[in-house]
């Protein structure tokens, strides 16, 4: 709960829930998440706003082996009732299988260790094609000097391969000194090798578009949103009379 709040203090009007799966450590299944109104009865408002914090459900697979996939393959009742599916591949195979075929709405980055293997081109191009967005963690840069220096390097490695595209900077914060606001979170976001709107859109635009995203997976439908354009000078003189303008210019 306190967590919940410092997260609506700072200026976030959503949250997402991460339940994590390692295979690795054991075997485990894939339980019905717990529902938001059940841990918190009352949440917190918005700050600025008379609107409630919005709290999602989050299911983060840790996959080390191709079969570990299967689960996401599946039709499972379980995992159509988290908001966002996340998966964290271990090895570059799985990496490859992520962005190409599995129905995931997050590619978890690494970024406590060297990575394993390099980015390429031709799988980064098909996640942001089929709309999947990858996300790197700032928790462990704030932690760690070690972890730091690997979070930035990571980070840059995925940078000079999807030119800033499709990314989510995200906390996996435990508690609530290790919270961040969205200003901060996106100057740290040059670090990371993103330009001034990618860092911004990285805790904006680019999760708002990955909850949508994972509505569209458990819909198996499509959704529609709208934004509104600002509208130029140019554009507004063009739409005035010709008899106007000679009046106003007289």
């Amino acid at each position: 709960q306190n967590t919940l709040n410092v997260c609506f203090s700072v200026g976030y009007s959503a949250v997402a829930l991460n339940h994590v799966i390692d295979f690795k450590e054991k075997k485990q299944e894939i339980i019905k998440p717990v529902s938001p109104s059940e841990l918190f009865p009352s949440l917190p408002i918005v700050q600025g706003t008379t609107k409630r914090i919005k709290v999602l459900t989050r299911l983060t697979l840790v996959v080390s082996d191709p079969s570990h996939c299967n689960l996401l393959r599946s039709t499972s009742a379980n995992i159509r009732l988290y908001d966002i599916i996340a998966v964290f591949p271990k090895t570059e195979k799985l990496f490859h299988i992520a962005c190409t075929t599995l129905d995931v709405d997050l590619v978890c980055i690494n970024v406590t260790e060297k990575l394993p293997f390099y980015f390429r081109r031709p799988p980064v191009n098909m996640a942001i094609d089929r709309g999947i967005y990858f996300e790197l963690l700032y928790t462990p840069a704030i932690k760690d000097s070690t972890m730091r220096r690997y979070t930035i390097s990571n980070a840059i490695s995925l940078m000079q391969i999807c030119k800033g595209k499709n990314i989510v900077i995200s906390s996996a914060a435990e508690r609530p000194l290790e919270l961040r606001g969205p200003y901060d979170v996106a100057n740290l976001g040059l670090l990371f090798g993103l330009s001034e709107s990618e860092a911004k859109a990285a805790v904006s635009t680019n999760c708002r578009a990955t909850m949508l995203h994972g509505e569209t997976r458990k819909t198996a439908c499509g959704v529609v949103y709208t934004v509104k354009k600002p509208r130029k000078v140019e554009e507004e003189e063009t739409t005035v009379p010709a008899c106007k303008k000679a009046k106003t210019q007289a």
